[in-house]
């Protein structure tokens, strides 16, 4: 008889390193599974770059309510979404975090910050940002003239 319990007691530890490995086998699975996803919520902006892009070509460089709209909102959603990156990535977190979330949200940023680059390249082609020194000349100051004479300046 204590043959037996001791065979039925190295079954269930043999039993129980079998269940462990499994356990941890499938632990590592939706750990990779959930950076596989991360990684792709991550590469969503670069989808979008190419989409917007084209959009803000075919909309030409005039300025009309399609064009400022299109323009506007390639600079507003990258805004947006560089501000609630960490909301988006919340599902991806692992409670004991096994999850290595630092690449996905570099890239997200990264390819954020390119759309936002587009889109103030376009409002520039556009002649909305202030990029030639005519634009400042409002805030130029004219001397006083002290003496006043007939002759016209040059």
């Amino acid at each position: 008889m204590e043959r037996q319990c001791v065979a039925f007691s190295n079954r269930s530890s043999a039993a129980d390193g079998v269940l462990a490995a499994k356990e941890k086998k499938q632990q590592q699975a939706i750990v990779a599974k959930k950076q596989a996803n991360a990684m792709g919520m991550a590469t969503s902006p670069g989808k979008s770059i190419m989409m917007n892009g084209f959009m803000m070509y075919m909309s030409g460089s005039t300025l009309n309510m399609w064009s400022l709209n299109v323009t506007g909102q390639s600079i507003l959603t990258p805004i947006k979404s560089i501000l609630g990156m960490n909301f988006a990535f919340k599902k991806f977190e692992d409670p004991d975090g096994k999850v290595d979330m630092q690449m996905a949200k570099v890239l997200f940023a990264v390819l954020n910050l390119i759309w936002l680059g587009v889109g103030l390249y376009k409002m520039s082609k556009m002649r909305l940002l202030p990029t030639t020194s005519a634009d400042w000349s409002g805030r130029i100051f004219w001397k006083e003239l002290v003496e006043v004479s007939s002759i016209p300046p040059l």
